[in-house]
């Protein structure tokens, strides 16, 4: 598996763990919907910065988001 669909596994997996849905974290970060999914499933990739807003919404260490193990 790819590290970019690795990452956003790691999204899906702590976004779902705040019982977070697609839409309300994509709202919390002004992404549209289809952008976060696009990220969740590896067909795009991620700004450093937008990572950050990632991680701070579901507050979790950018460590965390790039942990591949």
């Amino acid at each position: 598996m790819s590290r970019l669909k690795m990452l956003g596994k790691n999204i899906q997996y702590y976004r779902k763990l705040k019982n977070l849905s697609q839409n309300e974290l994509a709202e919390m970060i002004s992404f549209s919907r289809e952008h976060l999914a696009s990220i969740e499933t590896g067909k795009e990739y991620i700004s450093l910065r937008k990572l950050f807003l990632i991680a701070d919404e579901l507050e979790v260490s950018l460590k965390d988001l790039v942990n591949f193990d």
